[in-house]
């Protein structure tokens, strides 16, 4: 018997949950700065990889930290804290912390908290390099 467009089938086991999990990419420039790009989601269910990097470059103390958003597609408040723990943690180390190639979206989060004002914002990593 051929089956119709009417069974119904086990669908199998179900979808995992999507996890925009971010790609952390590090470089080190020839000045001595180290570029941490980010892609993915930054929020409460997968910013740990983005948070674990960020809190060793600062504690490794390079002549600055620049954090290239550009692939990242969303930001929740725990992203958003995860950018302003990392500005005060650099700020200790008397290490500066720039944003480069900051999203829309991002920017958006930035914009509503106010805390767009507290950051060195760049237009790209070169920029943030050459500042």
């Amino acid at each position: 018997m051929m089956p119709s467009d009417n069974d119904q089938r086990d669908p199998g086991p179900a979808a995992a949950p999507y996890r925009a999990e971010p790609a952390v990419r590090t470089r080190t420039a020839a000045c001595g700065a180290v570029v941490c790009a980010l892609a993915g989601d930054l929020d409460i269910e997968t910013l740990a990889p983005a948070a674990d990097t960020l809190t060793a470059l600062v504690a490794q103390r390079p002549g600055a930290v620049v954090i290239d958003l550009a692939g990242v597609g969303f930001c929740d408040s725990s992203g958003l804290n995860l950018l302003l723990r990392t500005r005060l943690a650099a700020e200790a180390e008397g290490v500066p912390l720039h944003l480069a190639a900051v999203p829309p979206t991002v920017m958006r989060v930035l914009e509503l908290t106010g805390t767009q004002a507290v950051f060195s914002i760049h237009e790209s990593a070169e920029s943030a390099l050459a500042a």
